[in-house]
């Protein structure tokens, strides 16, 4: 830091006329050198031990007149630093000593930043002084122990236990009694989502206690004519409202709790970065920890020289990749590496800066998700050298959180868990050269893109289609794989116009709705009016089976082969759903009583021996269905707390989390002789704001003119 003061003043005294750094005579390079030194040296030492006091002292002006004071001030030091350098040759006019200051304490401020980007002890300390500096109540002594849940997005089971066994994660290692000499704290319970193995589903059911009627990621309702999208800031409101009616329930984090860079609020009024708050733009909350993260200078300069380093690290690693050709691989390229470093550095220090605060304010309980390594195994791998920098990383922070939890005002127990894991595999358009969509439009005789047409005999299997079926089904996938309009001889069966079907994807499940019907079609009315559709969806390699309705059978799972098995069969005839294992039934029948579940539910393929799933969105590592790692999660939680489940049985469902989280809150509560808050007492998300708004404006009246003072004092300094 010094260095760079000294060649900063040298700079400055080459381009400010009035500001001199050697004698009238002329002096050599190496004096001119020296004499800077010293007159950084000494503005340095000045700032260091000088400053803080004359910060107490500027408390007590009116903060109308601080702004110019702070600068005068610090024009002040620069002056006296240039009287005592020893060479005394140094001089500078009053007003360029005022711009010479505010320049040598910004990129002093900038460098300091800089060193300490990767020093988690520097960091801390800045937090600490965040936290201090925000908190306008003295912290809760409750000696109800507090709880932390921390979210590790898409980080499954087996990940996280490969990632210990490899050293990357000594924080969790060290939990799990993994590290010689230190017994374990806590215990890692593996968990089972729901088909619709995704943040959206999970997310709502941990923290508000339904996902009921969440099919998938996104999909179409026929009543509102509105695809609804799981991270869509209006559709996630409407999500939450709708949990919020049925359970009659404000959420897990009702009372005295935090949501931080979570979908959902989970009925909390302390909010960061919070997905179902963000339509509001008057008096956005959500917005609040992340404008006070960056309030102070020097965390925003750690942050952004983070954000630099890791945008340049995915062009190296996509570029690497590319390189070598990897397979599977998927574009990297556009504006993913902002998104990537959003997600992996900004996103992460501004959660992990409004946890802190949340820990020294004392808050009965606090729900934060880290999308990092999501974001990164998506288009690296779950399995990927990127993914696994990512989980080290993530360590770090719950290290951080650990540490700053052993200084808050009442106990912590850190319980983290993951809300889906990721399955690998190719994409399935990459593997058979055409999209879910082409495919669905072949089916229905509807024209597809050239690119899919020359593929799609040998995607079909064509050969294998006709072994499995009658002569007449077979030539009928064959007509639609052609693009040959479909053989109806029953003209009264035929809509006179027919919308396109709506197909979307959330990773290898797939979703296929026809607009026009009102109602969820049967198996029955999708074969009258589209033959070929359901046989070239069932047969096709890459698929591993359809749930669809049926009028004779309720349900219907079909497979190739020909297989048809109702739901109601499943447990002693499970079909196609054999390879993915105990509760696919259970998964499969849950969703099918959902109202918005789509007419043609398609699950991809799924290999058992390889772990691997084809995804129908352009994504190596994906989750949203069934089939391996993405729908086994995990649970690590504090050996203090009682067992998530009893031996011998299994966590399933997010609702099934939720009421364990649940459980340990109340349990937390009659340890210390406190009597539970009645959750669905709980005002709702807007009426929580309103409420926290009022509040705090009484207290902001008599805070704002000592906090604006000592904040504009600190940066300055």
């Amino acid at each position: 830091m010094w260095a760079v003061s000294t060649v900063t003043m040298l700079v400055l005294a080459w381009i400010l006329p009035d500001f001199q750094l050697r004698s009238s005579d002329g002096d050599s390079v190496t004096t001119v050198a020296l004499t800077a030194a010293l007159g950084a040296g000494a503005f340095g030492v000045l700032s260091a031990v000088v400053w803080p006091l004359l910060v107490r002292l500027l408390l007590l002006v009116p903060a109308l007149v601080l702004g110019l004071l702070v600068f005068f001030l610090n024009g002040s030091l620069l002056l006296l630093a240039l009287r005592i350098e020893p060479s005394g040759q140094a001089e500078a006019a009053p007003e360029t000593a005022v711009i010479v200051a505010a320049v040598m304490s910004a990129v002093a401020s900038a460098t300091g930043g800089a060193l300490a980007v990767r020093d988690d002890d520097a960091y801390r300390r800045r937090l600490y002084r965040l936290a201090d500096r925000r908190r306008r109540r003295p912290p809760s002594c409750s000696s109800t122990p507090g709880t932390v849940v921390i979210q590790l997005d898409g980080v499954g089971h087996d990940v996280l236990r490969d990632a210990v066994d490899q050293g990357l994660m000594p924080t969790v290692a060290r939990w799990l009694g993994a590290v010689p000499g230190q017994p374990p704290t806590h215990r890692l319970t593996p968990w089972r989502t729901d088909w619709s193995s995704q943040t959206g589903a999970s997310q709502l059911g941990i923290l508000h206690g339904t996902n009921h009627d969440v099919p998938a990621f996104r999909w179409y309702e026929k009543d509102t004519g509105e695809v609804m999208v799981s991270n869509r800031p209006r559709n996630a409101l409407e999500l939450q409202r709708r949990a919020v009616e049925r359970t009659g329930d404000g959420g897990l984090l009702t009372g005295d709790g935090a949501s931080r860079g979570n979908l959902f609020t989970g009925g909390a009024r302390e909010l960061a970065l919070v997905l179902s708050v963000a339509v509001r733009r008057r008096g956005n909350r959500s917005r609040a920890g992340y404008f006070a993260y960056f309030s102070d200078p020097a965390n925003a300069v750690r942050t952004f020289l983070s954000f630099v380093a890791e945008a340049a690290r995915e062009i190296g690693q996509s570029t690497r990749a590319r390189l070598r050709k990897e397979h599977p691989r998927v574009s990297r390229g556009g504006l993913y590496p902002l998104i990537r470093a959003f997600a992996t550095v900004v996103q992460r220090d501004v959660v992990v800066a409004a946890v802190v605060g949340d820990l020294l304010a004392g808050r009965t309980v606090v729900y934060a998700d880290l999308v990092a390594y999501d974001e990164v195994a998506h288009h690296s791998g779950p399995h990927s050298r990127d993914a696994a920098k990512v989980l080290h990383r993530l360590d770090r922070s719950l290290a951080l959180i650990e540490k700053v939890a052993e200084h808050a005002p009442r106990p912590y127990r850190i319980v983290v868990l993951s809300d889906h894991g990721q399955s690998p595999g190719e994409t399935f358009r990459s593997r058979y050269g055409l999209t879910l969509g082409d495919l669905v439009r072949a089916g229905c005789g509807l024209p597809v893109p050239r690119r899919a047409r020359d593929t799609l005999p040998r995607a079909l299997g064509l050969a294998r289609a006709e072994e499995s079926q009658t002569g007449a089904e077979a030539r009928a996938v064959v007509r639609a794989a052609l693009h040959r309009p479909v053989e109806e001889h029953d003209e009264e069966r035929r809509p006179a116009r027919r919308s396109e079907p709506v197909v979307l994807a959330s990773g290898n499940l797939g979703l296929v709705s026809f607009p026009d019907v009102p109602h969820r079609m049967s198996q029955e009315e999708i074969d009258a009016r589209h033959p070929a559709l359901l046989p070239t969806l069932a047969h096709h390699p890459g698929i591993g089976f359809l749930l669809v309705r049926s009028e004779k059978h309720g349900g219907l799972v079909l497979g190739a082969g020909g297989a048809r098995v109702p739901l109601d069969e499943l447990d002693t005839d499970p079909g196609p759903l054999a390879v993915f294992g105990p509760g696919a039934a259970d998964a499969v029948r849950r969703t099918h009583s959902f109202p918005h579940a789509a007419d043609i539910m398609v699950n991809s393929r799924y290999d058992p021996d390889s772990g691997e799933v084809l995804a129908f969105e352009e994504q190596i590592g994906s989750h949203g269905g069934l089939g391996g790692a993405q729908s086994r999660p995990f649970l690590l939680s504090p050996l203090a707390l009682s067992p998530p489940v009893e031996d011998g049985e299994e966590l399933v469902g997010a609702e099934h989390v939720h009421r364990v989280l649940r459980r340990w809150l109340r349990e937390a509560a009659e340890e210390a002789g406190e009597v539970p808050e009645a959750g669905g007492e709980a005002p709702l998300p807007a009426e929580a704001e309103k409420a926290e708004e009022a509040e705090e404006a009484e207290e902001a009246e008599e805070a704002a003119e000592a906090e604006k003072a000592e904040e504009a004092g600190e940066q300055a300094a």
